[in-house]
């Protein structure tokens, strides 16, 4: 009985994403092969309705999915149909033309939007969770240095930077290559900690300075850019009363990172993170769903201190739709978009072990 009733949830709100009409007993009798009368599925839609799954909206005869009828069909969504290979070699054909990680990342925003019709939102990596790969210093002025701070991930920073005294071409070129040399690869915390310990008594300040702003810049979240697409298409299949605090919501980037972040990080089957409605903890969300994706990845070591490393992602890719969307597609399509992500941010050397 209880395996015949969740059968029919599924069916109603897969017949619900598909037509966004409430769904009655005849229709499903008609289009699912359930082996039992339409009396009966009415029967199991009152149940149904009882237990929360579903609610009956004005007099119609049929009915919608509430947030848990959602969370029920999300959770069981035994396989998740991949991209074509045509929808493959179209992100890939599409994401190769760009020419650096915010292009990319742009791109791949403007495509995710294009695939779902949704909203799509892509972080850049943060900056706390990069490693360092170069480090570059130009004068540019009298008491001026702009440090070029290049990570694995390709993300490019610039940070002006007082020196007194200014060092020659000579020092700077070395004070470069030394640190190059001793904190590639480290976290820009422990890169900073490092330039601290290695150079020598005669490019002492300058060190603590660029130690300083390697440490500013692991603590600074604001660093994490967003790349948003498809608002407007958004706006042409969402109601008025539910596109305004959508909107709200996009514009406090901070509570959607945190969201998002989060989401991210969780490890499903799907490989994805699923908030449904009053899930997402916004009350401007209240009518939407966020799908989102970790990409890129980088070992952080157990608060425990056991050595049981694990791999957090670098950033997040992600979808926001009505809770009415197509979770199937739309996992699929963020799926598909974080593994590109990840395969062009990371180093060659590394690409057979992912």
């Amino acid at each position: 009985m209880q395996s015949r009733r969740m059968t029919v949830l599924r069916a109603i709100v897969g017949d619900y994403i598909r037509s966004q009409e409430p769904v009655g007993s005849s229709s499903l009798a008609h289009h699912h092969d359930l082996g039992v009368s339409s009396a009966t599925i009415r029967n199991d839609m009152a149940a149904l309705e009882d237990e929360g799954y579903l609610v009956q909206p004005h007099t119609s005869a049929g009915r919608i999915p509430t947030e848990k009828g959602y969370r029920y069909f999300v959770d069981r969504l035994s396989t998740v149909v991949p991209l074509s290979s045509a929808q493959r070699r179209g992100i890939a054909n599409f994401l190769r033309g760009s020419v650096s990680l915010q292009d990319t990342l742009r791109r791949a925003a403007r495509l995710l939007a294009d695939i779902t019709g949704q909203v799509a939102v892509v972080a850049s990596p943060s900056l706390s969770k990069s490693t360092l790969r170069h480090v570059e210093m130009v004068p540019v002025s009298a008491e001026t240095l702009l440090a070029v701070v290049i990570t694995d991930s390709g993300r490019v920073a610039q940070h002006l930077m007082r020196a007194e005294p200014m060092p020659d071409d000579g020092t700077l070129t070395g004070f470069c290559r030394a640190v190059n040399t001793e904190a590639a690869g480290l976290s820009l915390a422990r890169a900073a900690n490092r330039i601290r310990l290695v150079v020598g008594s005669d490019v002492r300040a300058l060190a603590e300075t660029l130690a300083g702003t390697l440490e500013d810049m692991a603590v600074d979240e604001r660093e994490s850019e967003l790349y948003l697409a498809g608002t407007s298409r958004l706006a042409q299949q969402t109601s008025a009363t539910d596109l305004a605090p959508l909107f709200d919501a996009l514009e406090e980037q901070v509570v959607l990172m945190k969201l998002m972040n989060a989401l991210s990080e969780e490890r499903s089957d799907t490989g994805v993170g699923v908030a449904i409605g009053s899930e997402t903890g916004a009350t401007e969300l209240r009518n939407a769903s966020v799908v989102t994706s970790g990409y890129g990845h980088t070992l952080v070591a157990s608060s425990r201190g056991d050595g049981t490393d694990r791999s957090h992602p670098l950033a997040f890719v992600g979808s926001i739709g009505p809770t009415h969307m197509d979770y199937a597609a739309t996992i699929a399509a963020v799926r598909a978009v974080a593994r590109y992500l990840t395969a062009f941010i990371t180093p060659s050397d590394d690409k057979d072990a992912t």
